[in-house]
């Protein structure tokens, strides 16, 4: 199990999915929705986890599980 972050770079503009608790990046993307989906796929490959999306000045604006990972509070998630 998994957990990814997508962020932007404030060096290159990018935006870039990076695996929790690593130095390195796993990936640089054009936009967020493209981080996103590799993280969500990253976190699927690796048994599952926690996706957390950051808005562009840095704090989290948003946390998907992905499965087979455990969600703490599965019934609140209404947007998807």
């Amino acid at each position: 199990m998994a957990n990814y972050h997508v962020s932007k770079d404030k060096e290159s503009g990018d935006w870039r999915a990076k695996r929790e608790k690593t130095d390195r990046v796993a990936g640089y993307y054009d936009t967020q929705f493209e981080a996103e989906k590799a993280a969500k796929k990253m976190a699927a490959n690796s048994g599952g986890g926690e996706v957390r999306i950051h808005s562009p000045n840095g704090p989290i604006r948003d946390s998907d599980t992905v499965p087979p990972g455990h969600d703490p509070n599965p019934p609140r998630d209404r947007k998807h």
